[in-house]
């Protein structure tokens, strides 16, 4: 049985999310997220979270568990096949949500919430919301007219950039985007997404 290295709030949401999708069975081993200024210091294999043990695979990066429990266990669920129409969109926006996304939402979270208030430096802020507010934009113009980023169907790249999402709705960078609201709405009515919040 797959054994998941969680700590609420983390990027492991995305995991327990998508293992709640397919459901799939797994055990949860849930950590206390230690801010340290040392990386790779999490209590978890690697040091790192999430952190996935499936027999003798052992693996760190939420999106790449996602790719890999896709490929194993997905048979078909939540992406495109390789080679199926789709498949590029889908991998385009599975990665977008943690290369493009992610980094000045980090930003704004370490200097707002993570580091001694000492140490936070509002430049870096207000450089965060301003290039977060260009990448949410484009993901909003995506998302005209669908429900989802590859249309009426939910997939997992939903899942990689549902979290990213609800930290940008946290930070109130999605007031002026209608899309993106209804978009997390929806994410949010998910019964997969809801357990995987509750995650203990």
């Amino acid at each position: 049985m797959i054994k998941l290295y969680h700590a609420p709030l983390t990027r492991s949401i995305r995991v327990v999310w998508l293992l709640e999708e397919l459901g799939i069975p797994y055990q949860l081993e849930t950590r206390d997220y230690r801010p340290s200024p040392t990386p790779f210091a999490q209590p978890t294999p690697f040091g790192k979270l999430p952190a996935l043990e499936d027999g003798e695979t052992v693996m760190f990066e939420s999106g790449a568990i996602v790719e890999y429990v896709l490929e194993r266990y997905g048979q078909g669920r939540l992406a495109p096949r390789p080679g199926e129409p789709g498949r590029g969109t889908f991998l385009q926006w599975l990665h977008f949500a943690e290369a493009t996304l992610m980094p000045p939402l980090v930003e704004i979270f370490r200097h707002t919430m993570l580091k001694p208030e000492a140490e936070r430096i509002p430049a870096v802020v207000a450089d965060g919301r301003a290039r977060a507010a260009v990448t949410l934009n484009v993901v909003e113009q995506a998302l005209r007219g669908r429900d989802y980023l590859l249309g009426e169907d939910f997939s997992a790249a939903d899942v990689m950039m549902g979290y990213g999402m609800k930290m940008a709705e946290q930070f109130g960078l999605l007031h002026e985007l209608p899309n993106l609201k209804a978009y997390v709405q929806r994410l949010n009515a998910r019964p997969a997404l809801q357990r995987a919040m509750g995650a203990k």
